[in-house]
């Protein structure tokens, strides 16, 4: 299976990030991360690699309960920027709320809702779902 080229961590959690970063690792999961610790800072950082024509991300895995902007307000935004490439988003949250489930679904840029903690065969099952053989 093919890595990832380039993914994106939007979380808060230090403890998270270095735990999802770690697996990462450890399951070949991408060529290189980004971490972006709310979703303004990952916007901002976003926005002006995407104008300058840089390399921007395959996936990224996003928080949805974080301070300044949080996930809901990433995804208002980011989805209104235009792309020619498409990036894969993931959900990934402790949150267990039936609203957010739902909500998610409004989101066709999302592809799935995953709950925390991110393990090996979940990073897994999102490289087989993104890679091909």
């Amino acid at each position: 299976m093919e890595k990832i080229d380039l993914a994106c961590i939007i979380d808060d959690d230090p403890i998270f990030v270095f735990g999802a970063k770690r697996i990462m690792e450890m399951a070949h999961f991408c060529e290189d991360f980004l971490v972006y610790s709310n979703g303004r800072e990952a916007l901002d950082k976003l926005k002006v690699m995407i104008e300058a024509g840089e390399k921007i991300p395959d996936i990224i895995l996003l928080d949805i309960n974080m301070p300044i902007l949080d996930g809901w307000g990433f995804l208002d935004e980011f989805t209104q920027i235009p792309i020619e490439k498409k990036i894969t988003i993931y959900i990934i949250t402790s949150s267990i709320d039936p609203a957010d489930t739902q909500k998610v679904k409004y989101y066709e840029d999302v592809s799935n809702y995953i709950i925390k903690p991110i393990t090996a065969e979940k990073l897994k099952k999102i490289l087989s779902e993104n890679t091909k053989d």
